[in-house]
């Protein structure tokens, strides 16, 4: 199946399809391997789901920080604000401190949130509004509401000062006689606004509201509660990742703040290369108390190495945070927490839980052993006890091997009629000695 991801520079277009864009995809195999096959996609512009509606599988795309909220119920009236109500709502609003449960885009538009309702925008367009204006606070930072106002059926949060510079428009307004005009705003050394907004809107009118219920009504993107920057941080984070940085301990794809919670700056830092791959090292404890060596590529943890004395050292390398930051917020792998350990030195087998090795062998893998194949007609034979040639002993073991055996017996005597005529010239010839003795056979001289 084919998955569609609309790139970020399509945001102009974005704006004009419907919150549901249908788009039918074809899939086709290689020529004569499968039939052509159709897979119906859906795209939620609203919420950054992509739905496959063959199988009804959702493909979580957006990072959960990005997807749509879960709406509040705080009960509201239906008498319109009164003039008195909306200067003590300011009163108590302006100037109160929080920390950020989303990330907080700049530019001028900002965020909407609906009473009791949804976040617009959420999904991928979210997340093209942070890429494209740029960032205004993360997750976990402080933000303070600067500014207050009240329209209609809306209140209006400027957020750290806001994203527009002061005084927007009369900086194109100049005051002056004859050739020379005078701008009513100098330009000058201004930084460049940093802020965000936030925009809190209601059905018809604004409500008779208290403090309270303005901060229930922002509780999922600004919480006010008392909290130290840590637990502001991690509130933003799912429960397997919060307990991990508050435990201090780090996990193979935590971002470099993350890090910074869990255990605080490193000890020392290095930076090295790996082939091809730049990575910084940074290094937590001394002997012989435990040593974290967490490898960082970019913004992103890469492998984790716990030593500990007399322990083998334990290397983790799998990535489990991103898909605990995912949509879905599933984990990628059951088996992601299953540490490594390498082995140091000569490592002895556990026969209750190892295997040995196995033996070295001249056969391919797959083909029988020889001795286990019957068939007469197999190529391997029938493996058979080895036959080891007899020995052959002599007169003196080892000093005429082709000599007559041991248990041979010495040839009969010639009888007298014709060994006993000697002939001119010739001699009567001599017995073998008997095996096992010392005695050589000489000739006279």
């Amino acid at each position: 199946m084919s998955r569609l991801m609309l790139p970020p520079a399509a945001s102009a277009s974005r704006r004009r399809l419907r919150p549901s864009l249908h788009l039918a995809l074809a899939c086709v195999a290689a020529a004569g391997l499968a039939p052509t096959l159709r897979a119906q996609i859906t795209i939620d512009t609203r919420t950054g789901n992509v739905t496959n509606q063959t199988n009804g599988d959702v493909l979580s795309t957006i990072d959960r920080r990005y997807q749509q909220i879960k709406p509040t119920s705080v009960p509201l009236t239906k008498t319109e604000l009164d003039p008195k109500t909306r200067l003590e709502l300011i009163r108590l609003i302006q100037a109160e401190q929080g920390f950020a449960m989303r990330p907080f885009p700049r530019g001028h538009k900002g965020l909407t949130l609906v009473a009791n309702g949804k976040l617009d925008p959420a999904g991928e367009a979210y997340v093209s509004m942070v890429t494209g204006e740029g960032l205004s606070a993360k997750p976990g930072d402080r933000v303070v509401l600067t500014d207050v106002k009240i329209d209609r059926n809306k209140i209006i949060f400027e957020i750290n000062g806001g994203p527009d510079l002061k005084h927007r428009f009369l900086r194109h307004i100049s005051i002056g006689a004859g050739p020379e005009l005078n701008p009513v705003v100098a330009e000058g050394d201004d930084q460049e606004p940093v802020g965000a907004r936030l925009t809190l809107s209601f059905p018809g009118h604004v409500p008779e509201l208290t403090g309270a219920e303005v901060k229930a009504l922002l509780a999922p993107l600004i919480s006010f509660d008392v909290k130290t920057p840590i637990q502001a941080f991690t509130d933003t984070l799912p429960t397997p990742l919060k307990d991990a940085i508050l435990g201090h301990h780090v996990l193979v794809g935590m971002s470099t703040d993350m890090v910074l919670f869990a255990k605080g700056a490193p000890e020392s830092k290095s930076r090295e290369m790996d082939g091809q791959l730049p990575f910084e090292e940074w290094i937590y404890g001394k002997p012989p108390q435990e040593v974290d060596f967490v490898r960082i590529n970019g913004n992103r943890v890469i492998r984790v190495e716990t030593a500990k004395m007399g322990q083998t050292p334990e290397i983790f390398t799998q990535d489990v945070v991103a898909g605990l930051m995912r949509t879905d917020g599933t984990a990628l792998e059951a088996r992601a927490t299953t540490p490594h350990k390498d082995k140091l030195g000569d490592a002895q087998l556990d026969p209750d839980k190892e295997a040995p090795a196995a033996a070295p062998s001249l056969i391919k893998p797959g083909e029988p052993s020889p001795e286990y194949s019957t068939d007469k007609d197999s190529r391997y034979g029938v493996m058979k006890p080895v036959q080891f040639p007899k020995a052959k002993p002599d007169a003196q073991p080892g000093q005429n091997p082709d000599g007559p055996p041991a248990d041979a017996q010495p040839p009969a005597a010639p009888s007298s009629s014709s060994s006993d005529a000697s002939q001119p010239g010739q001699t009567k010839p001599q017995p073998p000695p008997p095996a096992g003795s010392n005695q050589f056979a000489t000739e006279p001289g």
